[in-house]
């Protein structure tokens, strides 16, 4: 790409926002110059963002010298239309890791400290999920507390520093077995081969799947309050899910939002006790239980209502918010693994005591296990016994 092709490349999109910073990072990384506008800081700027996206207020929105847009792109995307091709330095490795958050990094510099040759295949960034998380204030040794994007690229350098290859926006298609090695395919036909594998892909936000979410997700329905929170500065917000997800996100929207309101399903809400007791103590916060999200109701990315049901009383009411924040559980990325690999009804992993699959050779850790506790420490925790687990298995092989 020329110097002034990529001069004329801009990103729409705010300081919160981790995926704009994903973005902007990827593009530094392969030394892609661009012009950055800050929506919170532009109205205009953010019409445009409306207008590109059919009302949607998607970010990063990124406007490209032939005039072509990409909507929130995962790094393979942005890495195709740049034309930029990632392939692995070896065709075959000792351990290939498919998914890089806490989980697969850990093990990554566990098994590289061994001597074992290893590669990650990332289908976005490095960091995982993690990344999209404001503050990590339970992760041990980190006593004031530190950020989902310092921890990632804390992470990252550290297996970096022990010689483990990372290849970004690299989703794998698929992996099967060949007698006693292991092959891994990508979506991009690269196929890589290896003694071990692991798959470390964790798990993405549940939907509620009722009548009028597919329309409105990225314009007034959303997954992520560090990313759109700032769209609704003193305006009325709904958060759907009463667990340590909800009230946390709900306390990080409560900086903007005029007003807050959790609606959780259940008679009591599942969050624990000292979140319970923060959000009590915020005045523009309220929590309402037994109710269910039955509809929502749209026009051109507008959210016209919400409609809810009591379930006490089989009431049906509609409510207002001026947009809807969903946390309600998370979804394993397993789809691209082989039938020969068992997953639970859930679509988790199922391994045995020492974390192997029901494909020999490949197991499992972190957030897309079965059983597991879906926190970042457990995951990094995972992710060293999986690399003690690998190697053993590796022995005399």
């Amino acid at each position: 790409m020329t110097a002034d092709t990529s001069q004329a490349i801009i990103i729409y999109g705010t300081t919160w926002c981790p995926d704009c910073r994903r973005s902007k990072q990827f593009l530094g990384e392969n030394r892609i110059q661009y012009t950055w506008i800050d929506v919170e800081q532009d109205e205009q700027a953010m019409a445009v963002v409306e207008r590109l996206n059919d009302g949607r207020r998607s970010v990063p929105t990124i406007v490209f010298p032939d005039g072509s847009i990409l909507s929130e792109p995962g790094n393979d995307e942005l890495a195709e239309k740049l034309g930029l091709h990632s392939t692995a330095q070896h065709n075959f490795y000792d351990l290939i890791i498919v998914g890089a958050g806490p989980s697969g990094l850990t093990t990554s510099i566990y098994a590289a400290r061994e001597g074992l040759n290893t590669l990650i295949l990332e289908r976005g960034v490095s960091g995982g999920q993690v990344g999209n998380t404001q503050s990590l204030d339970n992760y041990p040794g980190f006593d004031e507390g530190i950020s989902g994007v310092e921890f990632a690229r804390r992470l990252t350098n550290q297996a970096l520093r022990f010689g483990v290859e990372i290849l970004q926006a690299t989703p794998v298609q698929g992996i099967d077995r060949d007698g006693r090695y292991l092959c891994v395919k990508t979506s991009k036909g690269a196929e890589y081969g290896a003694r071990a594998l692991l798959i470390s892909t964790g798990s993405r936000y549940r939907r509620l799947g009722v009548p009028g979410e597919k329309e409105l997700v990225g314009s007034a329905i959303h997954f992520c309050a560090v990313c759109d929170g700032p769209f609704y500065r003193g305006k009325d917000v709904l958060v759907v899910g009463g667990g340590n997800s909800g009230f946390q996100e709900g306390l990080f929207l409560s900086r903007y939002a005029k007003q807050v309101t959790i609606v959780e399903f259940l008679p009591e809400v599942k969050a624990s006790k000292v979140l319970q007791q923060k959000v009590s103590e915020q005045p523009a916060m309220k929590v309402i239980v037994n109710h269910a999200i039955q509809a929502f109701r749209g026009q051109r990315g507008k959210l016209m209502g919400v409609e809810v049901v009591n379930r006490a009383t089989g009431e049906v009411e509609t409510w207002n918010p001026d947009g809807v924040f969903i946390f309600v559980g998370l979804s394993p990325n397993s789809e691209f693994l082989a039938p020969e690999i068992q997953r639970d009804r859930y679509g988790f992993v199922v391994t045995n005591h020492t974390m192997e699959t029901t494909m020999p050779g490949v197991f499992a850790a972190g957030d897309v296990r079965a059983g597991s506790t879906k926190q970042a420490a457990a995951a990094a925790g995972e992710g060293a016994t999986a690399a003690l687990m690998i190697r053993e298995y590796l022995h005399g092989r």
